[in-house]
């Protein structure tokens, strides 16, 4: 009769070593453990290299989105002056905008004057837009202000303009140098309105790490703007900062009990907001693809295993009539497939943690043998393809790799356990 053992005894794991290590006559076995093991390995590596690039690009988008922009915009609806033109903006910005610095949670309410206008060197001009605001605020935005990626004195800011980076390098200027600004709607005279120009020095040059601001954007102290474009006395809108952006929803009535019943709000969602929801679907979608990619690598391990158990029948047979239990023998072809799940995983996770930690030199690589830059920033918006590797997604991708290994691994090893040890044998 049959003798029960511990589960996983040490014989057990010494057998599953001396069938991986197939001998020449059975090297088919051998390809098949070599091919699952490569398979299972880049399947890791790929899922967990686009789980990183994923949280990576998230990450670097919203964090450019909060340090170059308002949390939450707060607009007015207009209102009816003496001569009955409806009047955009606030008439008495400063008291507005300290009514709603005393909500709590609100780290910076500011008045902001914005306007388009061309930009001009001279020679080449482009399009821009203004955003009027003080020093005092201008130099507080965290991708832009004090500590940015920048160029110039910022305490000169009173004194001129800053450009982004994509505007000073289209235009070819730099710090010191003097550009020509030129509104539409500038100066009301009898026979119309004619174009404002004025010519202001470069004293400041950002990169906010996003293309489609440090190509289109220009501040301006807010006095100087109010002057430029004829909107002494108001501003356009009010620039609002919170402690915690990802809960901006919260914030919304107490900002516009503070603004006021003409005022309305815009948040940072609100513009972002289908991007953002865009991303988590394709990230659910890429993630289900990427698991398929695992199973089928997975698969592998079946027919490796099936190819192993057909090639020790007699030993199985042989093990059996020496009093070795069903449940012995499955543990046995189960330790053979998940060992080649274990180490494919453990290969896939060194690999695919080292792409993401290293993904900049591996890109400057890729540029290198390419001849030219493979990531296009003016389409995907940002200077670098980013990766984070979180703890979270590594386990995830782990946890998926070693179940499917070891749920695909139950079927050949249960068909080698009830193997009929005198049907094995009868032909040999």
């Amino acid at each position: 009769m049959a003798k029960s053992t511990a589960p996983f005894s040490g014989f057990e794991f010494m057998i599953a070593w001396r069938y991986l290590r197939a001998r020449r006559a059975e090297g088919g076995v051998s390809v098949m453990t070599w091919i699952s093991l490569i398979g299972i390995t880049l399947a890791v590596f790929a899922l967990i290299l686009t789980l990183a690039v994923r949280a990576g690009f998230r990450a670097e988008f919203v964090d450019t989105i909060l340090g170059a922009n308002a949390h939450v915009t707060v607009h007015s609806s207009g209102v009816v002056g003496e001569d009955g033109q409806l009047i955009r903006g606030f008439t008495e910005p400063a008291a507005m905008a300290a009514a709603i610095a005393e909500v709590p949670g609100v780290t910076r309410a500011a008045p902001l004057i914005k306007g388009k206008l061309m930009v001009s060197d001279g020679e080449d001009t482009t399009g821009a837009e203004v955003f009027g605001m003080s020093p005092e605020e201008f130099a507080s935005i965290p991708r832009i202000g004090a500590g940015s990626d920048a160029i110039g004195d910022l305490a000169r800011f009173p004194e001129g303009i800053a450009l982004g980076s994509g505007i000073a390098r289209e235009l070819g200027v730099s710090v010191g140098d003097r550009v020509r600004l030129i509104a539409p709607g500038g100066v009301r005279t009898a026979m119309g309105t004619t174009p404002r120009v004025n010519a202001y020095e470069v004293v400041y040059i950002f990169s906010a790490g996003r293309y489609d601001i440090d190509t289109t954007r220009i501040y301006m102290p807010f006095t100087e703007a109010q002057s430029f474009f004829n909107k002494e006395g108001r501003a356009d809108e009010i620039e609002v900062m919170v402690e915690t952006p990802d809960a901006i929803e919260s914030y919304g009535n107490a900002i516009l009990q503070a603004a006021g019943p003409a005022a309305m709000l815009w948040t940072w969602k609100d513009s972002s907001g289908a991007f953002l929801r865009a991303l988590d679907i394709e990230d659910n979608v890429m993630f289900v693809i990427l698991s398929v990619l695992v199973l089928i690598a997975a698969m592998n391990i079946v027919s490796g295993l099936i190819m192993l158990v057909k090639n020790k029948g007699r030993d199985i047979g042989i093990l059996r009539t020496m009093g070795l239990t069903e449940g012995s023998v499955l543990r046995v072809f189960f330790i053979c497939g998940a060992f080649t799940g274990v180490l494919g995983t453990v290969a896939g996770v060194i690999l695919g943690c080292l792409t993401a930690l290293n993904i900049d030199q591996i890109m400057s690589a890729i540029n290198w043998v390419n001849g030219s830059e493979v990531w296009d920033p003016s389409i995907r918006g940002i200077y670098s393809l980013p990766a984070k590797l979180q703890l979270g997604d590594v386990m995830s991708a782990v946890a998926l790799s070693l179940g499917l290994s070891f749920i695909v691994t139950i079927f050949p090893a249960r068909r080698a356990a009830r193997m009929n040890p005198v049907e094995a044998l009868r032909y040999e």
